[in-house]
Formats: C-alpha cells, sequence, structure tokens
C-alpha cells in the first residue's frame, strides 16, 4: 500500500531515479509518477528509461506539499468540512481542557452551523483571547466540597 503523502527527504539530490525505481522508493505505484510528471515533474524524456533527478523529485514533491497546506491566521480555525480557516460564529468559543497541559478550543463554523475544533495548550490560549470571547468551563463542585 502507498502513502499519500511521500516523504521528500527519500529522494536523494545527487542521484537519478527511473519511474520505476521512484515507485519503489515511495511504495507507490508507477503510474502515480507518470502522473507527478505530466503535472510538471521535471524529467529526462528523450531517451528511455524516463529519468528523473534527485533534486528536481525533492523539490516537485516539497512544493506540492506546502501547496496544500492553509496557515489560520490569529484568531481562525480550521474547519474540515469547509476547508478554509475563519473566524468562528460570533467570535466566542469554548476551551475545553483534555489533560492537565493541553486542550481544545471548540466554536462554531460561521457558514454550516457545525463544530470547528483545534488543539492547544493552556499558555497558547492567551493568544486566542485578544481576538476571541473564550469561556472556559469551571468544573462542577463535588458534593463533599459543598457546605
Amino acid at each position: 500500500m502507498g502513502k499519500r503523502h511521500p516523504n521528500p527527504h527519500l529522494a536523494k539530490i545527487h542521484r537519478n531515479y527511473t519511474v520505476e525505481e521512484t515507485a519503489l522508493l515511495f511504495g507507490i505505484h508507477k503510474n502515480t509518477i507518470r502522473e507527478w510528471i505530466r503535472r510538471g515533474l521535471p524529467a529526462c524524456n528523450e531517451k528511455r528509461p524516463t529519468l528523473i533527478l534527485g533534486f528536481e523529485l525533492r523539490a516537485f514533491l516539497q512544493t506540492k506539499r506546502t501547496a496544500g497546506k492553509r496557515p489560520c491566521q490569529p484568531g481562525e480555525l480550521y474547519f474540515f468540512r469547509c476547508r478554509p480557516p475563519r473566524m468562528p460564529a460570533g467570535n466566542m468559543a469554548d476551551y475545553v481542557p483534555v489533560t492537565a497541559t493541553m486542550g481544545k478550543i471548540i466554536a462554531l463554523c460561521p457558514d454550516c452551523g457545525t463544530f470547528m475544533n483545534q488543539r492547544t495548550s493552556v499558555a497558547k490560549v492567551e493568544r486566542f483571547r485578544p481576538l476571541l470571547d473564550i469561556t472556559i468551563p469551571q468544573a462542577q463542585r463535588h458534593i463533599v466540597e459543598n457546605a
């Protein structure tokens, strides 16, 4: 089974690869490599076998990997259903602790109304406070703590 996101650092920059060697290197089908060539991976096609330079293979995979990234601006949360990062509805969110140091910021998507989540540490919650109204729920008191 191949990998969905091949590691660019597996390609040695001072080596040349055939289509078959590249497919074996990343554990994917050789037709995938041929599709990469059609999409812009530079290759030496004048003679057979088709050769791919290692440094060009690495550069192609790195640009392919960074092209799909969508960084969040301050106060934005990434939502998987709608895709782009955006500010939550009403600029309101809740912080739900998961462990002593980590938790989730949960908010509503302004477009579709479903939940958006972002994992963050307790220390980093303060970065969101100037932009979002974050509610940190307090634990309920135990029966023994009540007088």
